[in-house]
């Protein structure tokens, strides 16, 4: 099965992807996200979908450090819906506490611009969302 991490946000939103055997998980993209009109955003998801022969999502939720669901989460599981009914796939969430912070550990020393970190962050940490769901189904 290859999966297709999404790490969601309302201004930016970062893929990841891996090899059928679970082995490589590589970030793929990112995309400026159109909060107001999620069909255009949805519509791009659905040609990432098909030129990487997607079989499932695997979504990262933002859970709070105590466990409970703010208002993003709720933003992202009304997303998550929305990319369920027009690409009807498998669909999985994972805890994404922390991905960002993975993520801006990894860029940190590369000597990019801040720009340039942008850029990339929301794609890493979608590769650490897909690695964290990864390791637990193993």
């Amino acid at each position: 099965m290859r999966y297709l991490a999404i790490d969601f946000g309302l201004r930016r939103v970062g893929f990841a992807i891996c090899d059928r055997e679970h082995i490589i998980v590589s970030p793929l993209c990112q995309i400026q996200c159109h909060a107001k009109e999620l069909t255009k955003t949805i519509e791009q998801i659905k040609i990432i979908v098909n030129d990487n022969d997607v079989d499932a999502f695997v979504v990262g939720l933002p859970i709070n450090m105590d466990d409970s669901e703010g208002d993003q989460a709720k933003v992202t599981r009304q997303f998550a819906q929305k990319l369920n009914e027009a690409i009807p796939l498998p669909l999985y969430f994972q805890d994404e506490r922390l991905s960002s912070a993975a993520a801006d550990d990894m860029l940190s020393d590369t000597g990019l611009s801040k720009k340039e970190q942008k850029q990339k962050r929301d794609m890493l940490a979608a590769c650490d969302i897909l690695r964290e769901f990864l390791d637990r189904q193993t």
